[in-house]
């Protein structure tokens, strides 16, 4: 008997002790911080490894994501009232112009990309026969659909628009704007001075789904295609790319992806149905803590991965280019302000 109660001590001994350190292993780790990203639908997959990654560096972190179009993400904060430790938008210019100076006061620019026409080649109407050169005339086809994503919510939406007056100018084809939108929705556009344009997205865009299909935001669109549920759909170059989808590159001069021709893409502005007017210009992603961000400092942790060696590989391996080294603008933390270039905000 004795000996069984001394062994039954041991084992009492024992549990305490496991539980103890238990106890105070837990007592002693760092609490787990939640890391809130909004970012660009067309991020998706670069920031889930991303996250990933990050994750594996800081274990103590838990980065909870949420893809939507760019603008609708800002709206998540600045209207919504919802607080996000990472902000990061396809089109930069939007984060001065809808966060500042009350939600952000800088921001890194990162990344660059390009708009392309993707399509299925086993399903697409004619998709053995488009080019580079005939895109439009494929699209104005009888039983041909394309799509692209709303330009009152995402940049991919707006920008797919001029691409079409872009394109007007560069082939010298008056009717291509006419024909493609014009006539299908109720999207419109009237020359301001000679050889500029302002096109207005109304609320209410009126898609003819006959014709054209709309999406809150471009990955929306990629199921359709694939499913062969629309023929041809205006996305991001990485987005087609991570996706598997066969493309038409489309000319530089219209594809949004060269600061050489600025001057020729600024020809072209969008006026989106709260009244804000965007000009054309090269794409460019940016991304930002927002002032209000509960945990500011694993959100600069993160941007601080994002625009470093790592981030950019993913990024370079997910379709886009990086901007190495990245650029910044505004009030940059003092922590950045070593790794980017700093530049005077242009708009």
């Amino acid at each position: 008997m004795e000996r069984r109660s001394v062994l039954a001590l041991g084992i009492v001994i024992a549990v305490i002790a496991c539980v103890a350190a238990l106890a105070f292993h837990f007592a002693s780790a760092p609490p787990v911080q939640t890391l809130k990203v909004f970012h660009a639908g067309s991020l998706a997959v670069p920031f889930a490894e991303a996250e990933k990654q990050f994750e594996a560096l800081h274990p103590n972190v838990d980065v909870q994501r949420e893809a939507m179009g760019s603008i609708a993400a800002i709206r998540q904060i600045t209207d919504v009232g919802k607080r996000g430790d990472v902000l990061a938008s396809a089109d930069y210019t939007l984060i001065p112009s809808m966060m500042y100076p009350e939600y952000a006061d800088w921001v890194v620019r990162f990344a660059t990309n390009s708009i392309v026409l993707a399509y299925n080649p086993e399903m697409s109407r004619y998709a053995d026969e488009i080019t580079s050169d005939n895109w439009y005339d494929i699209l104005r086809m009888d039983g041909v659909t394309f799509g692209f994503s709303n330009p009152n919510l995402d940049p991919c939406g707006y920008r797919a628009v001029l691409v079409f007056q872009l394109a007007e100018l560069y082939y010298g084809d008056a009717m291509i704007f006419d024909d493609l939108i014009l006539n299908n929705t109720a999207i419109t556009i009237s020359e301001e001075e000679k050889m500029t344009y302002l096109i207005k997205a109304l609320e209410g865009l009126k898609p003819n789904r006959e014709k054209v299909i709309i999406r809150p935001k471009e990955v929306e669109l990629v199921a359709l295609v694939e499913s062969g549920g629309l023929d041809y759909a205006f996305e991001y170059r990485s987005v087609a790319v991570q996706h598997n989808l066969s493309y038409v590159d489309l000319p530089a001069e219209i594809d949004l992806s060269n600061v050489a021709y600025e001057d020729s893409y600024n020809k072209v502005k969008v006026q989106k149905a709260d009244g804000a007017t965007i000009t054309a210009s090269a794409i460019i992603y940016g991304i930002t803590v927002p002032k209000n961000a509960p945990n500011p400092e694993p959100g600069l942790e993160f941007v601080k991965f994002v625009i470093g060696d790592a981030g950019q590989r993913i990024i370079e391996d997910t379709g886009q280019t990086s901007i190495a080294p990245a650029v910044g603008s505004g009030e940059l933390p003092s922590e950045l302000k070593d790794i980017v270039i700093t530049e005077v905000h242009r708009g």
